[in-house]
């Protein structure tokens, strides 16, 4: 069934120290409440923006610190998701970190940078192993954190851990690596950048909504995350019926220069698994999936020709033909 979330992104750029980035952040979290969101979203380390080297380090916290706590404050107030990037110390180590806060303000967990740049490697940041999905009331949802945007193992990761929507939390906004992993990958990406730049994109790679710069640094959008990502072959010729059946609820958005559809589901009593499962629906998982197994078939059939020195003789006797 329809799984709608209202994500709000903020866009913030550093003002001298700490406490003011705090502060500038918590105004504009206040403004994003207006839109009753189901989930907000800071940019990378917020705290230390503007802070270069050694003070942006010392801005580390632990989760029971000052920040975590206004934030926690803030998710039970407004009965919303707060993702807080931070630098984060934990026990003896210290990562930069993006924290997940529940609506009940507890900390849901939190995933710690996996390719930290080399400066901060240098100033004593510790890189993660994993990249987890974390399980809320309207899906699961992982992060990236900027410099992650170049390594395909953390989107790996996080596809491997069935995340449906990844928080990319960042210094720069990423361009079109944003919806290269979108498209790649079938995540819905929102992005939280140190500038009015953030946007959100959908699994086939399409920006939805952008920041205004100068105008609007927060990013608010309805998103439905009961949606499927397939391709048009072998499923082309079934949406007519389905649309026939299930109208409006059906929303059909083709990308034809990918050769690919999104089917996203409206209805509050199926999901869109319904639809797949009723139409005989090939998701893109699945076909690229036989397609690798069939490629496979013919290459152990052609060795195993080789080995028994068939394959030789077939082309002897096609050619006598």
């Amino acid at each position: 069934m329809a799984r709608w979330v209202r994500v709000v992104s903020v866009s913030m750029q550093g003002q001298g120290s700490k406490e003011r980035n705090l502060e500038i952040a918590m105004k504009l979290l206040e403004q994003a409440s207006w839109d009753k969101p189901d989930l907000v979203c800071l940019p990378e380390t917020f705290t230390g923006l503007g802070l270069g080297g050694e003070r942006w380090f010392e801005t580390a916290e632990t989760l029971d610190g000052e920040t975590v706590k206004r934030l926690r404050d803030y998710a039970r107030k407004h009965r919303c998701y707060v993702v807080c990037p931070m630098v984060l110390r934990d026990g003896n180590k210290t990562v930069n970190a993006a924290v997940l806060i529940d609506r009940n303000g507890n900390v849901v967990g939190y995933y710690a940078k996996m390719f930290p740049t080399i400066n901060e490697l240098q100033l004593g940041i510790v890189p993660g192993t994993d990249a987890p999905a974390f399980e809320t009331d309207f899906g699961r949802i992982g992060f990236a954190i900027c410099f992650d945007l170049n390594f395909h193992e953390v989107a790996q990761s996080l596809k491997a851990n069935k995340a449906e929507m990844i928080c990319f939390v960042s210094m720069y906004p990423g361009g079109k690596q944003v919806q290269v992993w979108a498209l790649e990958y079938g995540f819905w990406m929102v992005t939280a950048i140190a500038s009015p730049q953030s946007v959100v994109v959908n699994p086939i790679g399409r920006i939805v909504a952008t920041a205004q710069p100068q105008y609007q640094p927060l990013v608010s959008c309805r998103i439905n995350l009961d949606c499927v990502v397939a391709h048009l072959d072998y499923n082309y010729e079934k949406l007519p019926e389905l649309k026939k059946r299930y109208g409006a609820d059906a929303e059909v958005e083709i990308a034809q220069p990918e050769g690919r559809f999104l089917l996203t589901c409206n209805r509050t009593d199926m999901t869109v698994w319904d639809w797949v499962r009723e139409f005989g629906l090939e998701t893109i998982d699945d076909y690229f999936a036989r397609a690798r197994r069939e490629r496979a078939k013919v290459l152990a059939g052609t060795s195993a020709e080789e080995d028994d020195g068939t394959k030789g003789q077939r082309t002897t006797g096609q050619q006598a033909r």
